[in-house]
């Protein structure tokens, strides 16, 4: 058959459907069980929070969101509110609101305009209050604020004594704990005693800048530390630091993997259960009282399970249960009966679509080093002798990693005939600091030899056609995305860049400042603008804007505060003077990334279209998507 000829037998996903908003997502109990809570949208297609009376069918939405729709949320203990972040069009300077379940008020606890708002701690004991780290004071730092819940009073608990960027409250609501960057781009874990007014700072732990860390929680008695380490060791374990000065022991740990997740009671504080993230998700009971839960939530169904949530008598627990070629699950699991009963599905129009299977696979660097990712064959194959079109799907950060499981840009590129690969290259994390250090000052260079050894393995397994492959990805990914055209023309058949940095030296320099603590880290990991700058400009693509020979697309946010619309618009400006392929989309009322379900729909119309023109596959009509924001420039 040839590739460009319809196959009826294989529906044609709508984009809607994919990249819509969901129908139901993100269920929570409230405390005392009394209420069920979910997002969903309203009217308008915006995201709100909604709520059931347990045992009831008295659904109503709670919230009225004007746009950008709430994407998370969490109950406080007090039983009748929750709180969730917003931003303005993507600009990131969250604002923490609070909706009273009973009145439906909605309340801005944070009014400060320009000022970050993040959520520091909220405990069951303590159900009228909760702390939120502001950079009020200092656009660089968050300080520490004690919010009353009944009241909206708003106090400062504790000054950043410069550099924290993570704070941990104990048992009793105090913070006691923090995570500060050092000048070499290590961090030191501080702590301090309880007193009146709090003893000061002191270094209990640190970590060079090839170490990873950070802290998990007290323990009930405040009597012992709970940290995520990677020292002494290759991969982040979990240890336990006793605070009256005795060793530190480990508690879980895997030689090659990361801990990842991890199940904490909310009123004992006892860490139950471990996760790490190998080829999927693999649980690991430390508290028998869970042992026969997680046994019963291990076999609901095909795929990946997490606990994430329950009442506080811990008697429900909220399942959420993830496969790679279906919806998201949503279950309430009786703990007397060990029965889940399910909720809902985030996506119920996908129940019955013919999806790929996501399948783990690994290949070894052109140095011997070990890569490992996931590769997903088009659901319709272009024919026994014809190898497929693909896309290097490239992903974010770059210090994260890819994961198996339903991905709605995974299933709309095999959908439309597409092979997908998606490599975690060096400088990933979740294997270990081996793999995470090898990325150290490679951005343009080893890790981009990673992904360049993915196609080949691509080609040399016949997986798919030489002469029609993409690169695909967002932020690091864009990044990568604009590196493949330039350092490496003639690999590629097309490219697409969503918020992806086009100069690290712009990158750098226009950073928000609450990212000015991290610098050294960065400076480290991918170089130091201050003492570096050709070394830099050397591993932009921005310099190679002439060399760029096949089709770009780029996506952009204007009110980006990570990648910021001038690398997009210089790298368009350098290819557009040398004459060469650009189109440019730029979303006036996003940030970094596409939040709003009109312009995600459009985006991926035109990048469909876009894909289709030059490695050929199936494309849905454009059609007319109301209500986006974005200009083409």
């Amino acid at each position: 058959m040839d590739e460009t000829t319809p196959d009826v037998s294989v529906p044609l996903i709508p984009r809607e459907v994919l990249f819509g908003n969901p129908e139901r997502s993100a269920p929570q109990l409230s405390p005392d069980g009394k209420y069920l809570t979910w997002l969903a949208p309203d009217d308008r297609d915006v995201l709100q929070i909604w709520l059931r009376t347990s045992g009831a069918d008295d659904d109503r939405v709670l919230t009225a969101d004007e746009k950008r729709g709430i994407r998370s949320y969490l109950w406080t203990y007090d039983g009748r509110q929750l709180v969730y972040l917003q931003d303005v069009d993507g600009d990131e300077n969250w604002h923490l609101f609070a909706v009273d379940v009973e009145t439906g008020a909605v309340v801005d606890l944070t009014p400060f305009a320009g000022a970050q708002a993040q959520i520091v701690a909220l405990d069951p004991a303590f159900p009228d209050e909760m702390l939120v780290g502001l950079n009020v004071r200092d656009r660089r730092v968050h300080d520490v604020y004690r919010v009353d819940l009944r009241s909206g009073a708003i106090e400062l608990d504790t000054e950043n004594p410069g550099g924290v960027i993570g704070w941990e409250a104990d048992a009793d609501l105090r913070v006691r704990a923090a995570m500060a960057t050092r000048p070499d781009g290590g961090f030191d874990l501080l702590i301090r005693d309880v007193a009146d007014p709090p003893a000061p700072w002191r270094k209990l732990l640190e970590w060079g800048p090839d170490d990873q860390g950070d802290i998990v929680t007290f323990s009930k008695d405040n009597a012992t530390l709970f940290v995520r380490s990677s020292g002494g060791a290759n991969a982040l374990r979990l240890v336990a630091i006793p605070l009256d000065g005795g060793a530190p022991t480990t508690v879980a740990e895997d030689p090659h993997y990361d801990l990842g997740g991890m199940f904490i009671h909310p009123v004992t504080r006892e860490i139950q259960a471990v996760a790490f993230y190998r080829e999927t998700l693999q649980w690991h009971v430390l508290d028998e009282s869970v042992a026969d839960d997680f046994a019963a939530l291990a076999h609901l169904r095909r795929g990946e399970f997490k606990v994430t949530g329950g009442d506080l008598e811990d008697r429900t627990w909220i399942v959420t249960h993830n496969t790679d070629d279906g919806p998201v699950h949503y279950y309430a699991y009786d703990r007397a009966t060990r029965s889940a009963r399910l909720l809902f599905a985030n996506q119920p129009a996908l129940e019955d679509l013919p999806l790929a299977r996501m399948e783990p696979t690994s290949f070894a660097a052109r140095d011997g080093l070990e890569l490992h990712g996931y590769f997903t064959p088009p659901v319709r194959p272009a024919g026994p002798d014809t190898a497929p079109s693909a896309v290097l799907l490239v992903h974010g950060g770059p210090w994260g990693r890819d994961t198996w499981g339903y991905k709605p840009i995974v299933q709309w590129l095999a959908n439309r005939g597409h092979a997908v690969l998606q490599v975690n290259f060096r400088g990933s994390a979740g294997y270990g600091k081996k793999l995470l250090n090898a990325g150290n000052r490679e951005w343009a260079g080893k890790m981009h030899d990673d992904l360049i050894d993915g196609v080949h393995w691509l080609i040399d397994t016949g997986r798919a056609d030489p002469e029609r492959i993409a690169i695909m990805g967002g932020s690091y990914g864009g990044y990568a995305a604009l590196v493949g055209l330039t350092f490496t023309p003639e690999v590629f058949a097309a490219a697409v860049d969503l918020v992806g940095p086009s100069s690290l030296v712009t990158l750098i320099r226009s950073a928000p400042p609450y990212w000015k603590p991290l610098m050294a880290l960065f400076a480290y990991r991918v170089g130091d603008v201050e003492t570096e700058e050709e070394f830099l400009q050397s591993r932009s693509p921005l310099f190679l804007a002439d060399r760029i020979r096949r089709p770009l697309l780029i996506g952009q946010g204007a009110n980006d505060p990570r990648v910021k619309q001038a690398e997009s618009d210089q790298i368009v400006a350098a290819a557009r003077q040398a004459g060469l392929p650009v189109e440019y989309l730029v979303y006036d009322d996003e940030g970094h990334g596409l939040a709003r379900p009109e312009n995600r729909m459009h985006f991926f119309a035109r990048a469909e279209q876009f894909l289709a023109r030059h490695l050929g596959g199936r494309a849905e009509p454009t059609g007319d998507v109301a209500g986006h924001s974005a200009r083409e420039i």
